[in-house]
């Protein structure tokens, strides 16, 4: 099975390519989307990758969903995940981000310090624990 998936820089850019769901990449360890890319993807999927650990997105991907789809990027039930990094202006027109379940994270970064990144600039962040949703 694939346990790393790199994705290269200015690739994935067809008007027709506006979903991408990885979740039945079962054994993805890394996902690693260059800068430029995936312009036209309106909803991202990473759900129930028990082994993945770590997703690095460049800057200016998943760009366009806004006139598409409202983008909708969903990062569910990843327990071995411990990184998130997401370049600046990627996912700028995505109005939902769901990060869920994913009790191994210990970074996430999105944009880069004293830059406009404009990164889920229309979605809202809600972080929670499993010790507060067992109150």
């Amino acid at each position: 099975s694939v346990e790393t998936l790199i994705v290269d820089n200015c690739v994935c850019n067809d008007e027709s390519f506006t979903a991408m769901d990885l979740s039945s990449f079962i054994g993805l360890k890394r996902l690693e989307v260059g800068d430029y890319s995936c312009l036209f993807v309106g909803e991202m999927k990473m759900v129930g990758l028990k082994y993945l650990e770590r997703v690095v997105i460049g800057k200016y991907c998943f760009k366009y969903a806004g006139a598409i789809t409202n983008g909708h990027f969903y990062l569910k039930n990843c327990k071995r995940l411990r990184e998130l990094k997401i370049g600046l202006g990627s996912f700028e027109d995505y109005s939902v981000c769901e990060i869920d379940n994913v009790p191994s994270l210990e970074v996430i970064e999105m944009g880069e310090l004293n830059e406009v990144s404009h990164s889920f600039c229309c979605a809202s962040l809600e972080l929670k624990s499993a010790s507060q949703r067992m109150r």
